[in-house]
């Protein structure tokens, strides 16, 4: 139940900053699109697919930042943040100093506090209500359009009519809600100000590249235990990203063809199951998604999104993303795939990092950071921005065996598979990995379950030969795993 209360304060956050950003005078709105936001707060509200979220995080794989499916790595990309939010991915890396305390910066550049003296984060409600919106519960018998009209005027009456210093905290102080509390968001109920020095001059705002903050932010967030219900941050994302990749699971439904940010074509299709029943329901669905070679967004209408051809430099490399301490890799080359290349065997990656990460309760409080010079060279990796990702493969086959050895194991739960004949090998391979888990009879069934496999890949010769030498790959997979 935590998990979802953290969804809802998700959902409460969206509804506040628009009704905000509606009620700001026509010149901070055009400010606000200078910087590159109009696109993202002019969004609608998604209900959150809990269900689906926590079925993606529980395929996440922390090592290489990817999500594990029967056909491989799949990951979101700087192409899919730029298309479903509309938030600007290219320019300066959002990285800079942290502080033991960001109290000085809170008290002048927002006249506020933060909750306590060595901390970077300010209370939501008195950061809400300095900007009009304090009372933002829904009232008795209130409908949402009168919600909404009401939290506008609230806000209108107190934000600055014109130009000056009181504008210009006003801004801020939105711009901290709309990046503290969507963009970088924690689960928690306080908002984030980490950011707020790159907010002290407004005019350079609209440079950062707060698109790929938020992507380094989701990796990171769908790091955490499988067991925390939700991710941090902007959860549309992951949830969207699904919807549009992956429609045969049936969990989005298209509500306006061709809107763009692509975030604007789809709604949640209610589902009154349990939580647990449809994220298992949503597993059993990936596990039967057949492998289908693709590339990402063509016949899109490009002409009416500046923001996607302003991010294409960015688009397809191996590069490293930046939200301040959190530094993560985008590796693409596990993905190449998604670029309508062959699929190369690459050196899977790995946790070990040519530098030395801070821990996750890190949250540059403990000691002042110039993460610019801390890490120097992922920041000049971001600036000549990363490395092209290029294949000379001319099938996928040798990527499918080097995947099913490494993550064979992960990735197939004879349980979730169906048994059809398609689905033996699949069964078989659950049978096996649960007889390698026991361990006891393994080397007596070892020759058994060799024959058995060639005579149901006998069976299915209408099957893909990529599907049929990945199943082959598993096995032998799971056998060196259970012989190790």
């Amino acid at each position: 139940m935590t998990g979802l209360k953290s969804e809802l304060r998700s959902r409460l956050g969206w509804a506040v900053v628009r009704a905000i950003y509606d009620g700001l005078p026509d010149f901070q709105r055009a400010r606000l699109e200078g910087m590159g936001f109009g696109p993202f707060l002019r969004l609608e509200e998604l209900v959150p697919d809990v269900a689906l979220i926590q079925a993606l995080k529980e395929r996440w794989d922390p090592e290489c930042h990817a999500f594990l499916l029967p056909w491989g790595h799949m990951i979101p990309t700087l192409e899919d943040v730029v298309r479903i939010t509309g938030l600007r991915v290219d320019g300066q890396a959002v990285t800079g100093v942290t502080y033991t305390s960001y109290q000085e910066h809170v008290e002048r550049l927002l006249g506020l506090e933060v909750t306590r003296k060595r901390s970077s984060l300010v209370r939501r409600m008195a950061l809400q209500a300095s900007l009009g919106v304090a009372n933002a519960r829904h009232q008795t018998g209130e409908g949402q359009a009168d919600y909404m009209d009401r939290l506008t005027e609230d806000a209108r009456a107190v934000l600055a009519e014109e130009e000056g210093e009181a504008a210009d905290r006003d801004l801020r102080r939105f711009l901290i809600l709309v990046i503290g509390k969507l963009i970088l968001g924690t689960i928690g109920d306080p908002v984030s100000c980490r950011c707020l020095p790159l907010l002290e001059d407004l005019s350079n705002v609209g440079s950062y590249a707060w698109g790929a903050a938020l992507l380094a932010h989701l990796f990171d967030s769908l790091g955490t235990s499988s067991r925390e219900t939700g991710v941090a941050g902007l959860f549309p994302l992951p949830q969207v990203w699904a919807y549009h990749h992956l429609p045969s699971l049936g969990r989005g439904e298209p509500r306006r063809a061709g809107a763009v940010p692509l975030l604007r074509r789809w709604r949640f299709r209610q589902d009154e199951q349990s939580l647990r029943r449809q994220v298992t329901m949503i597993h059993d669905a990936l596990d039967s998604v057949p492998f289908v070679h693709w590339t990402p967004y063509v016949g899109e209408d490009d002409a009416a999104q500046p923001w996607v051809e302003r991010g294409r430099p960015y688009f397809g490399r191996d590069i490293w993303l930046h939200s301040f301490n959190t530094v993560v890799p985008l590796h693409h080359r596990v993905v190449a795939r998604t670029l309508g290349l062959h699929q190369s065997v690459v050196e899977f990656p790995t946790r070990q990092r040519p530098w030395e990460r801070p821990g996750r309760s890190f949250r540059g409080i403990h000691q002042e950071t110039d993460l610019t010079v801390r890490v120097r060279e992922q920041l000049t990796d971001w600036e000549q921005r990363g490395k092209e990702v290029v294949s000379e493969a001319t099938s996928d086959e040798d990527y499918f065996h080097a995947y099913a050895r490494r993550y064979g194991a992960q990735v197939y739960k004879g349980s979730r598979r169906p048994f059809d004949p398609e689905g033996w090998i699949a069964s078989l391979e659950g049978i096996l990995h649960s007889t390698i888990r026991q361990r006891d009879d393994l080397p007596a069934v070892v020759d058994q379950l060799r024959e058995e496999l060639e005579k149901a890949q006998q069976m299915v010769g209408g099957t893909s030969s990529s599907r049929e030498n990945l199943g082959s790959s598993v096995l032998e997979g799971q056998l060196a795993a259970g012989a190790a």
